[in-house]
């Protein structure tokens, strides 16, 4: 009995340490107050720019002041293929003026290297996310704030006039700026599977499916950052904390075919036109033949 009793508890045990590890917080890319120690730093995390600590409320990234930039970057690379990034953050300014540029959230070889992308480098390997408050181009079909995600290999730019519109993967409307609740981020990925972005925004606890992409796999070694920049417009970008969790993996799952679906209904569509528009000519054809069929006849008559 005792040798049985002592098997399952070390079974027990063992099934615990591994559910444990499957869903274990990364304390090297989690972050929390009061983000940095008694010697002003943290020991996974960099940050620069124009960003300001404030232990008892957040990481401003940017205030409310024209051409700031600011970064906070893990130290070390994400190494995994299956995780998850959520993030508290706010974005905020003063009432009735004019607001922008947004954030970023990052996943990419480079880090800690200021650009035109969000306060990051353009031409980045790896994965971008968008909080975009400010519309560039005045065209887009959506209204902002957007968030958008790009996928980039190192030679796709990030095109600021179009905001991103060009390498666009994916996107959502969501008004996530100036609320008077939290508002979070959940980033999800399973190498091999899917990528998913899950957003808070309308109401505390409620979350939506902003994006779900499949077959988007990260190098594999990528860093974890945050960065933000302010133009001619401004606002506060704030980051309240971030937890990241090593994920156990996920149910393979098939990408739906929606693309194919949409060649076949505009394939569909354009041969539906051309062969009504052969009948419509073949009408007027018989139509015409029967009049020439009829002035033929009558001419006869005459003689």
């Amino acid at each position: 009995m005792r040798s049985i009793f002592a098997v399952l508890t070390t079974f027990i045990t063992a099934c615990t340490i591994v559910l444990a590890q499957g869903t274990a917080t990364m304390r090297t890319h989690s972050i929390s107050m009061p983000y940095i120690d008694d010697e002003l730093q943290n020991r996974w995390f960099d940050f620069g720019g124009n960003t300001i600590i404030n232990t008892n409320q957040h990481i401003r990234l940017t205030s409310t002041k024209q051409s700031q930039l600011g970064y906070l970057w893990s130290r070390l690379p994400l190494i995994g293929d299956n995780f998850q990034v959520e993030f508290e953050f706010k974005v905020f300014g003063n009432s009735g003026h004019l607001y922008g540029d947004g954030f970023a959230m990052w996943l990419t070889k480079q880090r800690m290297t200021e650009g035109p992308v969000f306060g990051s480098t353009d031409r980045f390997q790896g994965l971008g996310i968008f909080f975009d408050t400010y519309d560039n181009e005045r065209a887009h079909r959506h209204t902002f704030p957007y968030v958008m995600v790009m996928v980039g290999d190192g030679v796709k730019s990030y095109n600021n006039d179009k905001d991103g519109s060009d390498n666009e993967l994916a996107g959502c409307e969501a008004d996530f700026r100036a609320k008077g609740h939290p508002t979070r981020a959940r980033f999800t990925y399973h190498k091999n599977n899917y990528i998913q972005l899950e957003l808070m925004w309308r109401r505390e606890d409620e979350w939506d499916l902003c994006f779900k992409q499949h077959d988007v796999n990260l190098p594999e070694q990528v860093y974890l950052g945050f960065s933000a920049h302010t133009g001619e417009v401004t606002d506060n970008h704030d980051i309240i904390s971030v937890v990241t969790k090593s994920l156990p993996p996920a149910v393979k799952e098939a990408a739906p075919q929606l693309n194919k679906s949409k060649k076949n209904a505009s394939s569909g569509g354009f041969l539906s036109v051309l062969f009504k528009l052969m009948l419509a000519i073949g009408f007027v054809g018989v139509l015409y033949a029967g009049y020439r069929f009829y002035e033929q006849k009558n001419r006869l008559k005459r003689f």
